[in-house]
């Protein structure tokens, strides 16, 4: 199938909402990243637009430039394509030894995912590489997990099951990292229905996590009530998520997935208020914008995204030395777009095999 017959389904405007606005939400957050929302109002009154930034103090980036969140998105998209579906942390770990390029951590890449990137070349099975990770509960994959809820579009529960598996690459099973991934991939596979509403993502996002990582969930949620704007949300959040001093502090996977499901629901699910939103809010503007707008692409679409910001992100990638892929947005949203198309195929020829049991 063609790019052009691509971008007349549904299915694919999903793809390409999650994915644009992700990318466009972590470039414009990696900006202000840790800044409180009045440093940025004082700078900017209300940031809205890409521009060149300094991440790591390593090198001046153009504007649309993404950072090691997206890294960990693009890399999970090429395992994707190697294998045209579903992916396992195998997979995964391969396109890892295959793609990184391990002078990049530190510039392009976070170092929290150096450690892990060397446990998997000194031969580490894939499946106990995350269980040494120095920060057990950082948001680094519930961050950038769109691709398995993306590639599990319409089911959540696969989502569910494969951000288990694929994210024992980065958290071990206990700490509730893995958990608060969930509420990402799951949240995306359910935004993907046709049928699809803001509480539908809500219930699939909240539906397979253990209960204490259900219980800050429902009291930030009823906390969001009768909200009518993001903006309103800031003095609840900053009283309850305002940890500094430590290694990752702003980037816990409790606060950030919380934050980014309920700026969703106040939102109504719309990826450009998501996006703008997120990167206003201070503290991890781009994990934050990555997850909210994510979901709200899932669900909306890339209607509201502006194509500037698109042609930005793309622009920006296709000259930057250091990433690991340089597929523009519509290319990674191809990728995805054919894996769903097969793994249909495959759902739909063992349907008929077991149909032909019971005949």
């Amino acid at each position: 199938m063609t790019t052009v017959e691509m971008k007349d389904t549904q299915l694919y405007d999903k793809i390409f909402g999650s994915i644009a606005a992700s990318n466009i939400g972590s470039s414009m957050g990696a900006m202000v990243e840790t800044w409180d929302p009045d440093r940025i109002k004082e700078k900017y009154g209300v940031l809205d637009k890409l521009e060149g930034y300094c991440h790591y103090k390593a090198y001046q980036r153009k504007p649309g430039t993404t950072e090691d969140g997206i890294e960990r998105q693009r890399l999970m998209v090429s395992a994707i394509h190697d294998k045209n579906g579903r992916i396992t942390a195998e997979d995964l770990k391969q396109v890892w030894l295959r793609d990184i390029n391990p002078d990049n951590f530190n510039v392009q890449m976070e170092p929290c995912d150096e450690i892990l990137y060397k446990l998997a070349a000194s031969g580490l099975p894939a499946g106990y590489v995350g269980n040494y990770s120095d920060y057990m509960g950082i948001v680094s994959f519930a961050r950038s997990c769109h691709p398995i809820g993306l590639i599990n579009a319409c089911n959540p529960y696969q989502a569910y099951l494969d951000t288990w598996d694929v994210g024992r690459l980065y958290q071990p099973l206990h700490a509730y990292g893995l958990d608060w991934s969930t509420v990402t991939s799951a949240g995306i596979a359910e935004a993907m229905r046709p049928t699809a509403t803001i509480d539908s993502v809500v219930d699939a996002a909240m539906r397979y996590v253990s209960q204490p990582v259900r219980d800050e969930l429902e009291r930030a949620l009823e906390a969001s009530k009768n909200k009518s704007s993001i903006e309103e949300l800031l003095p609840w959040f900053y009283e309850h998520y305002n940890g500094v001093g430590t290694p990752y502090c702003f980037s816990m996977g409790n606060e950030i997935i919380t934050k980014a499901l309920c700026l969703f629901y106040v939102a109504k699910g719309d990826p450009e208020q998501l996006v703008i939103g997120a990167v206003n809010f201070g503290r991890d503007t781009d994990c934050l914008a990555a997850v909210a707008s994510g979901l709200g692409g899932a669900l909306r679409g890339a209607s509201t995204l502006r194509k500037e910001w698109i042609e930005t992100v793309d622009d920006a990638m296709t000259t930057n030395p250091y990433t690991v892929s340089r597929r523009s947005l519509s290319e990674m949203s191809q990728v995805i777009y054919e894996g769903v198309l097969n793994e249909r195929s495959k759902a739909l020829a063992h349907a008929e095999e077991v149909a032909s049991l019971i005949k």
